[in-house]
Formats: C-alpha cells, structure tokens, sequence
C-alpha cells in the first residue's frame, strides 16, 4: 500500500470519527428540546416537558410529552437566563412558519420505502417552484389508506435564503438554532397516530449536523485527529513504561534468584561440594574459607584488656585459642556475641598461671564464612 493510500484512508477514518462525533452530540441533545416558534411577530420558546406520571404502554397521543412556555420574545430582544441556560444542553429546534413552506404530495410503490430520500431529490426540480440549490427539503411518508401497495409522500420545500434568514433572526436574541422543521396539514388518520389536530408531525428542513460547512468539518477534522493522536501517544507512553518496568523487575529477580541460591549452598554445605564441578568447587572453598585478618580484628574487639594470646591456629573453619586471663569464664560469652565466631567452648581444662594471679585457658571455635562476616559488619 503506498503512503498516499494510507494518508486517503486515514482522511476517510477521521471524516467517518468527525460525522460520528456529530451525531452523537446531537442525538446527547435530542433527549431535551427547545422549540421556538413565529407567533403574530413574536418569537415563543416553548421547553419539551415529558410525562413520567404515566406508563409508557398505557400513553395517549399528546398525552406522553407537553410543552410549557418559557418566554415570548420581540425581534432583537434579550433573550432570559433560563432561556440560554436551557439552550446550552437542548436541542434547539425552530418551527418554520406555514406561510414559508410550499407542500407537494407524491405516490410511491411501497416497495420503494428505503430508496425515498433518491426519489424525492431526483424530483425536487419537478415539484419545486425555484431551483433545486435554492431550497431545502424533507419528507414524510404514510400507508395510502385506499391502497396497501402504495406510500403517500408529502414532500415540504423551503427557500434557503428563509432557512438563513430565520437562523440570523434567532442567533440575534441569542438563541443558535440546531433545526429547523416545518408540518404539513394533514387530515387525522388511523393508520397515523402521530398527527393531531390536522396537523402533520414536523419534518426536518434543515439540521445544523447537515449542513456543516467546510471550514467547520476540517477544524473538527483536526480536532478529532488530535485527540487519536493524543490517545495514541498515551498508549505508547504507558506501554513504554511498562516494558521499562518489567525490564527493572527481571533484573532484580534474577538478583534474588542469585542470592537464593547462594543461600542453597550454604544450606546444603559440603554433602553438595562432590556433585559440583572443579572450578564451583573452587568458588565455593574460597567462599567459606574463612579470613585470618577478620579473625584476628574480630578476636581484638571481643578479648578484654586483662586477656592476651600466647598461641593461635586456625584450620579451615575451627579456631583454637590458647592464652591467659584473669577471669577465663568470662571470656566465653564476648566470643559468642562477636558475630565471628560459633560454639565456643573450652577444649582442655583450665590451669593456674606460673605467677598464681592468671588462668591459662585452651578455647575453641567455629568461625563464620568471611562472606557472611562482611555482610555483619556494622
């Protein structure tokens, strides 16, 4: 696909978002309306008000929705707060005066339902009494009461240039119109319920979702592409961070899966050695060799002043200790809480010294992998 086809169908998927955009925030606003109607040279706003004391099977025509008037105003006069603030979240909706439009009546097969919107605009030159660029139109369409075969269209035609007209007139008191409609007279039916009065229902001439012009379709256009693109931005964003993430998040695991199994080989200690190869072996004897300069620094911290050595071997993990002390016994427990060294005890009976003042005393020990004495460093 060339990048010129990609950018047409990126043009297309946007105009489809736009068009979307459009009718969902009129259809948001249809659930209200605002209806504005020419009365004897005023304008009356009247607000759709629906009847919730009735169930909706139970409705009468008429009796499901009413109108109440909310303000009758001159040409150019304020429009109220309560008008504005109502408009704002409403549909507005303006009934073109009967004297502006001109109604035309056609018979289509009944078959031709779903092609009627071709119909009527292949024929609007036929039934209109201007040019078909000048005017606006809409339809509706009932069962012939005499014919089950055949569809009554009544097709309703308004100039533009009153379309326009209208809109300026309204958006003057402060009121932007969002429709405009017109009704047809109609004798009441029973095949249709919804006239009343005479009167047909209304039928769109004109709607703002239409009749959008160009300049206002591209900058909602790039709107919409700015708002996927900030979505898409978003998106990447949060997937980058998240493989960032997952990234850190491996690389410690791996480290505690390290130190676990460092741990293993403390725990399973030398029954283990004889399955490791040569250079593990190697690894592991260096690791729990212990450390002849830690010893004596731990020993030089733990010995009180009135103790000294005469003689000390260490042999891979057993340390002997042969020396002199005032008090022998006590030198037991600073050994033991040293952190170096474990199961200490003495290991030949303790003798008075040449002078009769000290206590010769034969101790040994378990010293701890110099590995594990780095980490107990303070």
């Amino acid at each position: 696909m060339a990048f010129s086809d990609i950018g047409t169908f990126l043009r297309r998927w946007l105009e489809v978002l736009t068009a979307t955009y459009f009718a969902w925030r009129e259809a948001r606003r249809a659930h209200q309306s605002v209806t504005v109607a020419c009365e004897n040279g005023r304008f009356v706003v009247r607000k759709l008000r629906q009847d919730r004391g009735s169930g909706a099977r139970n409705r009468r025509p008429g009796a499901a929705e009413e109108t109440r008037v909310m303000a009758v105003l001159a040409a150019g006069a304020r429009t109220p707060g309560e008008v504005t603030r109502a408009a704002r979240s409403c549909l507005v909706v303006f009934e073109l005066p009967a004297d502006m439009v001109v109604v035309r009546r056609i018979a289509v097969p009944a078959q031709a339902r779903e092609f009627l919107p071709g119909i009527v605009r292949n024929q609007l030159d036929r039934l209109s009494p201007w040019h078909a660029d000048q005017v606006v139109h809409g339809f509706d369409a009932d069962e012939n009461e005499q014919d089950a075969t055949a569809l009554d269209v009544h097709v309703l035609i308004a100039l533009r240039a009153d379309v326009a007209r209208a809109r300026d007139e309204l958006a003057a008191i402060g009121l932007a119109v969002d429709r405009i409609v017109a009704r047809h007279p109609a004798p009441p039916s029973p095949q249709s319920q919804r006239r009343e009065g005479g009167v047909g229902a209304p039928v769109t001439l004109w709607s703002r979702l239409v009749d959008v012009s160009p300049e206002q379709h591209a900058h909602a256009c790039r709107r919409v592409g700015a708002g996927v693109a900030a979505a898409v931005a978003v998106s990447l964003g949060l997937s980058l961070w998240a493989i960032t993430s997952a990234a850190s998040l491996g690389g410690e695991s791996e480290e505690v899966a390290a130190r676990v199994r460092a741990l293993q080989r403390q725990i399973q200690g030398p029954a283990s050695i004889a399955s490791l190869n040569p250079s593990a072996r190697a690894w592991y004897a260096k690791e729990i060799s212990p450390t002849a300069a830690i010893v004596l620094e731990a020993l030089s911290r733990a010995l009180p002043d009135g103790a000294y050595l005469t003689e000390l071997r260490l042999e891979n993990a057993t340390l002997r200790m042969i020396g002199l002390a005032n008090d022998a016994p006590s030198l037991i427990a600073p050994l033991e809480h040293s952190g170096h060294l474990n199961d200490v005890h003495f290991f030949a009976p303790t003798t008075r010294g040449p002078d009769g003042t000290l206590f010769r005393f034969n101790i040994e020990a378990r010293v701890e992998p110099h590995f594990k004495m780095a980490e107990d460093q303070p």
